[in-house]
């Protein structure tokens, strides 16, 4: 399996992010990204290869574009306004509000485009966002150009990303910038299957009417777990989209047996649905040791995610979200991928 990769991550480095009322380091880090390629080369997974470069216009197809011209300004609007240190939002336009005009200053741009604290902008972060859309794009190419499976080793990750809202350490979705990219090059459907620990709400958001998308989200309960607002069971889509949205939300130290049973079932409706290509979230946060999630999968549980996913017997692309248990996500990461490979 190839794997696409671009140091140009790195740029989003020494991050702040709000969470349980302080200031404090990002989880999201460049380690995450250089573990998993470690643990790739060290494998043999595959050859790693650069991205190329891609403009905005696949992009634009999921997100909406004032919100695309907005990302790249920020670092230069937040220094412009004499700040330092990490871009964050302090105020947002919540129920009862006006989120229908579009603000001017940095501090309520940043609200504007945000549902939390926890997006932060450094100087390098523009770039790593556009490098890590240029992966997604050029594994997803892979796939589309007749590879069984490709991995986009995306950081910073995409599936919190709504189409106008940046958040939990996302601003673009690359997982629904890739899907929507295989309908525009003539996939009838496409499926999104999300097994992250954290709800993919913007992915959701992005595809809920649509019935040319199919979107499963497996991931800790909302009504205890991050992002709270949605991911919940009887959100299934509307209008051409119901049915084809499904979320299995866990409760707190589910392990294998129970999150196992929940991606069977998935891969039954995934299979029922017939899509031509499968785009995988791979969020690797599900490990029992991770530091912001509460699910109790195993090492060893990690291969066998992939060999079900192969078992479907469908081109997969594979787009990096979560992990956070840095020393590990390379072992799990790369063990979902060999799985898949029966290695």
């Amino acid at each position: 399996m190839k794997t696409i990769y671009s140091p140009l991550h790195a740029g989003h480095s020494g991050t702040m992010e709000l969470v349980g009322g302080s200031i404090v380091p990002g989880f999201e880090m460049p380690s995450r990204a250089e573990y998993i390629r470690a643990r790739a080369e060290s494998e043999r997974l595959g050859p790693i290869l650069p991205p190329a470069e891609h403009g905005m216009e696949a992009a634009a197809r999921v997100h909406a574009r004032d919100y695309l011209d907005f990302l790249p300004t920020v670092w230069r609007l937040w220094t412009e306004s004499g700040r330092e240190g990490s871009a964050l939002p302090y105020t947002w336009p919540i129920r009862g509000l006006r989120a229908d005009v579009r603000p001017q200053t940095i501090d309520a741009l940043l609200g504007f485009y945000s549902f939390d604290g926890g997006a932060p902008f450094v100087g390098g972060t523009w770039t790593a966002i556009k490098s890590s859309y240029d992966v997604a794009l050029t594994a997803a190419a892979l796939v589309q150009g007749g590879e069984r499976s490709a991995f986009a080793l995306c950081r910073p990750p995409g599936h919190h990303a709504g189409d106008r809202f940046m958040g939990g350490y996302c601003y673009i979705n690359n997982a629904a910038v890739a899907a929507q990219w295989y309908r525009d090059q003539g996939a009838k459907r496409v499926s999104i299957l999300d097994v992250d620990y954290h709800h993919g709400n913007g992915t959701q958001q992005i595809f809920y009417a649509r019935g040319d998308v199919q979107v499963l989200n497996l991931h800790g309960d909302p009504m205890t777990e991050y992002p709270f607002f949605l991911g919940h069971a009887d959100e299934t889509g509307e209008g051409e989209g119901a049915g084809v949205n499904v979320n299995y939300p866990m409760p707190l130290d589910t392990g294998w047996d129970r999150w196992s049973a929940a991606l069977e079932d998935a891969c039954r409706k995934l299979a029922a649905y017939r899509p031509e290509v499968v785009v995988v979230s791979l969020g690797v946060d599900t490990f029992e040791k991770d530091p912001i999630s509460k699910f109790k999968l195993k090492t060893e549980d990690y291969p066998k995610i992939g060999q079900r996913i192969a078992a479907l017997g469908l081109p997969t692309l594979f787009v990096m979200e979560g992990g956070y248990a840095v020393e590990e996500i390379g072992v799990n990461a790369v063990n979902v991928l060999t799985g898949f490979e029966g290695d």
